[in-house]
């Protein structure tokens, strides 16, 4: 099995078990990525940039690189996302 086919398995399953979740479960679980998100954020850009340096080299249009880049404030507006579902009365 390829890596990708892995993480889709997990997916798949990960998917299950989230359908039998509890609400509360499910916002303690969106609470977490959030927390991880803002907590990794600075290996969260440097991993970017280095996308980004490698969309460049292979010729990636600079409209499309901008929608890609990640900055502090994006990944602030993400983690605030992710808060704003987990604030919902079925997450």
């Amino acid at each position: 099995m390829t890596a990708l086919e892995q993480m889709g398995a997990r997916a798949k399953a990960a998917a299950k078990a989230l359908r039998s979740a509890s609400d509360a479960d499910k916002a303690i679980a969106l609470k977490g990525i959030a927390s991880a998100l803002i907590g990794h954020t600075d290996e969260i850009i440097k991993a970017n940039s280095e996308d980004i340096q490698a969309a460049r080299e292979n010729g990636m249009a600079e409209s499309m690189i901008d929608r890609l880049a990640l900055s502090e404030s994006r990944i602030r507006g993400m983690a605030d996302g992710v808060l704003a579902v987990a604030d919902w009365p079925d997450p």
